[in-house]
């Protein structure tokens, strides 16, 4: 389904991060979310997740139960006792519910998903030993299994190497050519003017979306970064349409 965002405002710690943002996100769009630190890039993509509290406007189109989320590495524990194999599994969670246990099939498939991430010998590894590559290759793998139309990834390439980057962008490429829709949180503006066919550019509201040529323009990223600088925390709340 297409998504629709409508007049949404979020908040994040009691500060504004997202006000009064308008958007249409069609159905198989690669759609990268880029901006300044601040901007509300995660905040947004934690909204869509169903993982935040909406302080004004809809999300429309998007069912929770129908997204795999990949979040930034930083909000994960990586001395929480658990193997490859086990972190891939918990992928299953949402379809398999608490009671049931996973079947043959189930443990091929996050085999299966393993392997397609290139991490064939490391199942029974512990989450802790892993490279940032490893373990990034560890949550698309997670993601996978999970066989969602919607995938949201939140900063998917910090700290990772080059050869690990190119295999993982296949990955995003097979899920595009398949029609899911990919909503991916970025700093790297040069991969997605590379990869992404489209971009929306956020200071805390929508600066431009499109395409992404047209949208990276150097005045809507010079734009961007002065209401980012200018923007005052500790102003009163917005109300559209005010003077």
């Amino acid at each position: 389904m297409t998504i629709h965002v409508t007049n949404l405002t979020l908040t994040y710690e009691r500060h504004p991060a997202i006000h009064h943002l308008t958007a249409t996100i069609p159905q198989g769009e690669w759609l990268a979310i880029v901006g300044p630190n601040g901007a509300g890039k995660s905040t947004l993509l934690n909204a869509m997740a169903g993982l935040s509290t909406i302080d004004e406007g809809t999300i429309n189109g998007l069912d929770p139960r129908t997204v795999a989320y990949l979040p930034q590495q930083a909000q994960l524990d990586k001395s929480f006792p658990i193997t490859v194999l086990q972190l891939v599994m918990t992928g299953l969670w949402e379809e398999l519910g608490f009671s049931k246990s996973l079947s043959h099939a189930d443990c091929e498939r996050c085999q299966e998903a393993i392997a397609a991430v290139g991490l064939q010998g490391f199942e029974h590894r512990m989450i802790g030993t892993l490279s940032g590559g490893q373990l990034q290759r560890s949550l698309f793998a997670r993601v996978l299994v999970q066989n969602q139309p919607v995938i949201l990834l939140d900063e998917p390439f910090n700290a990772i190497d080059t050869k690990t980057l190119s295999d993982l962008t296949k990955v995003i490429e097979q899920w595009h050519e398949n029609k899911r829709t990919i909503i991916m949180v970025t700093h790297d503006l040069e991969y997605a003017k590379q990869y992404c066919p489209r971009t929306m550019l956020l200071a805390r509201e929508c600066i431009s979306q499109g395409p992404t040529k047209k949208v990276l323009t150097t005045e809507n990223l010079e734009r961007a970064r002065k209401l980012s600088e200018n923007f005052d925390e500790d102003a009163n709340d917005c109300m559209q349409g005010a003077a």
